[in-house]
């Protein structure tokens, strides 16, 4: 509804008949030009349609068929040696995490609601604590294959496999209840910012609990430095079957992007500040991507004549 007003101060309008009055624009709307007519806001949100969500589903949707692709080559090569060396149980729920890595950004792009209000950070929380957990699980057993117990000792084989999933286990189950505690405690739940921008209304998502927010990232960080540098310690190891060099590579890219995140998230309102959140998760995820499995497919692929037991123990003597 228009009202005809004048204006007295930014925020308070006087009807033109009475200049003693004074009435201030609803929450919802804002002054014109003239000031003198309360303007309904503009809802704003990262939506599908607009050019910035448009880039943000293509990659998303790329980098997702490019993990699907990976998985597919180490499917089809799963017998060779190279596959068998990444330990193939841990290599397959990684790239599995990767996966819906990319395809959980998509929740952050549309008008935000209950559902995906929960299931944006719950989930992101989740599917990379798993990423990061294969990652460390594998970085500790290329450690134990090298250090902890002289070749063909049986018990090294039995403790390996059992102690990267156990690995990956514990340290998923502590990501779980940090988002089970939040969403218990104060769940996100859709909210409407009608102050920070004049003449817009920001559709988001309130966090609910800020130090929840932060606690999932912050265990996310904690796992990733473990793996940087339990993986660094293990760069010097014998260069056949060896993936630290690449995991130590892959933790650094992941450490980058995540610690230039938070004061970049921290200075930004509206769908900007939702779109710095995504490409961080498109980033890092494709930083691992990258870094472990480039260079391996790059074997599998392209030089097959390498993938084989001679000529991987010949490249370690």
């Amino acid at each position: 509804m228009v009202m005809p007003l004048t204006v007295l101060t930014v925020t308070m309008f006087v009807p033109l008949s009475d200049m003693d009055n004074c009435v201030s624009c609803p929450e919802d709307l804002y002054p014109n030009k003239g000031q003198d007519h309360c303007i309904p806001k503009v809802s704003i949100f990262l939506s599908f349609a607009e050019p910035l969500g448009i880039i943000l589903t293509f990659l998303a949707l790329f980098f997702s068929l490019i993990t699907a692709l990976v998985l597919g080559i180490f499917l089809r090569y799963m017998d060779t040696p190279i596959v068998k060396a990444s330990n193939w149980s841990l290599t397959f729920i990684l790239l599995i995490s990767l996966l819906l890595c990319f395809l959980c950004s998509l929740l952050f792009i549309g008008q935000p609601n209950k559902v995906t209000c929960i299931l944006r950070q719950t989930a992101f929380g989740i599917i990379f604590s798993m990423a990061v957990s294969c990652v460390l699980a594998k970085t500790v057993m290329v450690v134990m294959a090298f250090t902890a117990f002289k070749p063909g000792n049986c018990f090294r084989k039995w403790v390996g496999k059992r102690l990267g999933h156990a690995i990956l286990i514990l340290t998923s189950i502590v990501e779980v209840g940090i988002c089970a505690v939040w969403l218990a405690t104060s769940p996100p739940f859709p909210d409407l910012d009608k102050h920070s921008v004049s003449g817009e209304i920001i559709v988001q998502c309130n966090e609910g609990s800020v130090t929840m927010f932060y606690c999932v990232l912050g265990y996310i960080g904690l796992l990733a430095t473990v793996s940087f540098l339990v993986a660094f310690l293990a760069r010097k190891l014998p260069e056949s079957f060896n993936e630290a060099k690449f995991i130590t590579f892959s933790m650094l890219v992941f450490c980058s992007v995540w610690l230039s995140f938070v004061p970049t998230y921290l200075s930004l309102r509206g769908k900007n500040m939702v779109a710095t959140e995504i490409f961080s998760i498109l980033l890092s995820s494709a930083g691992l991507l990258g870094c472990i499995f480039s260079p391996k497919c790059y074997i599998i692929v392209l030089r097959p004549h390498l993938n084989k037991r001679e000529q991987l123990i010949k490249k370690k003597n």
